[in-house]
């Protein structure tokens, strides 16, 4: 295969969501990637299934890679694994450290086996610490990182719930840390000639997708973090409620943004959009495309986020705003303030955006067909490359279709594979 990692063998032990995406990015990128799934196929691949074996979010996440349908704890496993790490440049693994020693695939074995491996560790909260045994999924992992309660949204009974139904974000960033990783890991072998461990959790990137709130300074911290620790101390020492914490904090933040016009999402008409105004200067622009003639927060040196006179104002101005896009269509608030030099977007579905003209001029939609579904299009590689092109060449792998292929070039004999069949240990 062509690509950047043309060439590069990855041996691709991974379930459900973060391993198999970081995977597929290396498949994009022209790395072989062999999946290895039970002979009954992987958690993801079997959940709403529409076809037997086959899920829409299993294909999303597994493009471009073949399958070895292997049952891991079968006598022969052991060896015929070890064979194909002969050939590997890379094992991706999201296993629980005693299922992997169990298996004999954790990093001391295989890196006896070939030395300058890389061995990509992928857990949900790290190998050290009181949780390193502990198994955990994104939305574990969005609970224990802060990132559920950072969105401060509840059900009708006040039980929490994600910020974004439908994105597992600590997944797909830990999938991008996967294949960052690999690819450093890669470089410094090419320069060294040493493999190594990488390793990277659900916990350690939702973390990182929150810098600001997780960063310590207190000379910048007076007007949030300080007090809300203060008060967060407090509220648990007398049982306060989980619900009334989020709501505190959300509270906190809110009062820093009063009068914020400028960085929100508007109900239009007949939609919605999306304006961002970041410097001074576009803040003017804003201002100058909707009629207003003046805004404390970049004209009064004295401002004060916190003085009952600045959050009259700003409620006034806000209210005054979402009244004007409120009187027009979408098509016409775009239209008025791109004008206006005003980074603006209408809010829309994702569904709808494999249509949409600036995905397509772009190359965001990829078309490929399934062994055994047949045509579709997916989301494209989030990169593209002059020289070394990323180009997605098949759908994924229907289970256990390339078994016997990737078996045979590790030099696993016939015998052996047909063995390993007749006991159920292969597909």
């Amino acid at each position: 295969m062509g690509g950047p990692l043309g060439g590069i063998r990855v041996l691709e032990f991974t379930q459900i969501i973060a391993g198999p995406f970081g995977c597929q990015h290396l498949a994009d990128m022209g790395a072989d990637v062999v999946k290895v799934e039970p002979p009954g196929g992987e958690p993801w691949r079997v959940f709403a299934q529409f076809v037997p074996l086959e899920s829409k979010t299993f294909q999303s996440l597994n493009r471009g890679k073949r399958s070895l349908a292997i049952d891991l704890a079968h006598p022969d496993a052991q060896q015929v694994i070890h064979q194909l790490v002969e050939q590997m440049d890379v094992v991706v693994i999201n296993y629980r450290p005693d299922v992997a020693q169990r298996l004999c695939i954790d990093y001391d074995t295989l890196r006896a086996i070939k030395p300058d491996l890389v061995y990509m560790d992928s857990t949900a909260f790290g190998r050290r610490g009181p949780w390193a045994d502990k198994p955990g999924y994104d939305i574990v992992a969005q609970g224990v990182s802060g990132l559920t309660a950072s969105g401060a949204r509840f059900d009708d009974r006040g039980v929490p719930i994600l910020p974004s139904i439908g994105v597992p974000t600590a997944d797909i960033t830990t999938g991008y840390a996967i294949a960052m990783g690999v690819c450093a890991a890669l470089f410094y072998r090419s320069q060294t000639g040493k493999g190594q461990l990488v390793q990277t959790s659900l916990l350690a990137n939702a973390l990182a997708s929150q810098g600001g709130p997780f960063m310590s300074l207190p000379p910048a911290d007076a007007a949030l973090r300080t007090p809300f620790l203060k008060y967060l101390d407090e509220a648990r020492a007398r049982g306060a409620s989980y619900t009334e914490a989020a709501e505190q904090r959300r509270k906190l933040i809110s009062g820093r943004q009063t009068g914020n016009i400028y960085y929100r999402n508007y109900l239009t008409k007949d939609g919605a959009v999306a304006v961002g105004c970041l410097s001074a200067s576009l803040r003017q622009k804003m201002r100058d495309a909707l009629g207003i003639d003046g805004d404390p927060r970049d004209d009064d040196p004295e401002y004060d986020p916190s003085n009952a006179k600045y959050i009259e104002l700003g409620e006034a101005l806000v209210a005054r705003v979402e009244a004007m896009f409120l009187g027009r269509t979408t098509d016409q608030c775009v239209d008025h303030l791109e004008a206006a030099g005003v980074p603006v977007g209408a809010i829309l579905f994702t569904e709808e955006l494999d249509r949409h003209p600036q995905v397509i001029e772009n190359d965001y939609v990829v078309a490929l067909n399934h062994e055994l579904t047949g045509p579709q299009t997916m989301v494209a590689p989030p990169l593209q490359m002059s020289e070394s092109p990323i180009k997605p060449e098949r759908a994924s792998p229907p289970l256990g279709w390339h078994t016997d292929e990737v078996l045979r070039q590790a030099g696993v004999d016939d015998q052996t594979i047909e063995r390993m069949r007749t006991a159920g240990a292969l597909r």
